[in-house]
């Protein structure tokens, strides 16, 4: 969790108001619209014509993530991420976020001050301004809970419910890296806890495991898609995984699926260790989640636009709801899509 020698101050000593000025020192302005920040009773936002968009995330331990080795930095870098995601995935460019952190008292102040670090870091990274939030106790271990605050034309705004039969599904990037670095780090934890002298050597896994530990949000989507000029008919982040997405988004709009499975996105790095551990990729794929890649549609007039960018898949389309939701195998067998991505109140998914 937090390994360092060096004398703790623990967090009563601080007080809330003096935690909360300690953390937030650091904390700069990029947004105009950022009227007023930190320190009031509310911040101030002025977004003049534009739409609002507001995301809330809460990440608990021992749910959704695991300080024996996730560090403090990258989880709160990642928590960022995770809200970022949602804002992109609504076709607009995140502005500016709160974030409220409930610890335990075995947390001393220098540990979250590498959360704070990842957190600040996610900000001046993506240019969004820290603007307010709320600390507290918790009886066992650590919460954090970031809203995400973002701005969007009212004729650009993308939500779920667009779709319409004959246009193409797209993903961004690749899927199931996130899964699959979980499983190494899983793999590394359980040999640490038979022999705590052993060194894992990750470096052959370092994609996978940046991927589950220092996701990035896909920030230039939007942009890509104005330039391209090319309107997406309805739009989700890839949280809980592709299949899992794609049944929000048909259901939303009232419509069915066909994927393709030789389309879907793998990199090779997924591929060879998904051959190690003896798992079926485009299994991954659909199920793993924690990409936060985007899933989208658009016209088929737009496929021109969009077929040769290197950031974007054509991985299906769209069919009418009667049809149904299927993956189309190699074999080209029509197999049904059924939701078995992440699920956070499923006992399966509570870390020991």
């Amino acid at each position: 969790m937090f390994e360092d020698n060096s004398p703790k101050t623990s967090l009563s000593e601080l007080g809330e108001f003096g935690l909360i000025d300690h953390l937030t020192r650091f904390v700069e302005i990029y947004q105009p619209s950022t009227l007023k920040g930190i320190g009031d009773d509310a911040a101030v936002i002025n977004h003049k014509d534009e739409a609002t968009v507001v995301t809330t995330d809460m990440l608990v331990e021992g749910v959704h993530f695991d300080l024996a080795y996730m560090p403090l930095k990258h989880l709160g870098y990642k928590a960022v991420m995770v809200n970022l995601s949602d804002v992109y995935a609504m076709n607009a460019e995140a502005t500016q976020i709160t974030v409220s952190i409930a610890a335990s008292n075995r947390f001393p102040v220098e540990a979250l001050e590498e959360l704070y670090a990842g957190i600040t870091l996610a900000a001046k990274t993506y240019k969004i301004d820290v603007i307010g939030g709320d600390t507290t106790s918790s009886t066992s271990g650590l919460v954090i809970s970031i809203t995400a605050l973002g701005k969007v034309n009212p004729e650009k705004i993308t939500s779920r419910d667009g779709a319409k039969p004959n246009d193409l599904l797209v993903v961004t990037g690749d899927l199931g890296a996130a899964y699959m670095g979980l499983q190494v780090l899983e793999r590394e934890k359980q040999v640490f806890k038979v022999n705590p002298n052993a060194q894992p050597d990750l470096e052959p896994y370092s994609y996978l495991v940046e991927r589950q530990l220092k996701p990035e949000a896909r920030k230039d989507i939007p942009g890509l898609l104005a330039a391209l000029e090319v309107q997406p008919t309805s739009m989700i982040d890839i949280s809980d995984g592709l299949s899992s997405e794609v049944i929000h988004l048909c259901k939303s709009s009232k419509v069915g699926a066909n994927i393709f499975e030789e389309k879907i996105p793998l990199d090779p790095a997924v591929i060879s260790v998904c051959e190690e551990f003896n798992i079926d990729s485009t299994t991954i794929a659909l199920n793993g989640g924690e990409d936060y890649e985007l899933l989208f549609t658009v016209d088929q007039k737009d496929f021109d636009k969009i077929k040769a960018n290197p950031n974007l898949t054509v991985v299906g389309h769209i069919t009418e709801e009667r049809e149904g939701m299927h993956l189309v195998t190699r074999g080209n067998q029509k197999i049904p899509i059924k939701a078995q991505g992440w699920n956070s109140f499923d006992d399966a998914n509570e870390e020991d």
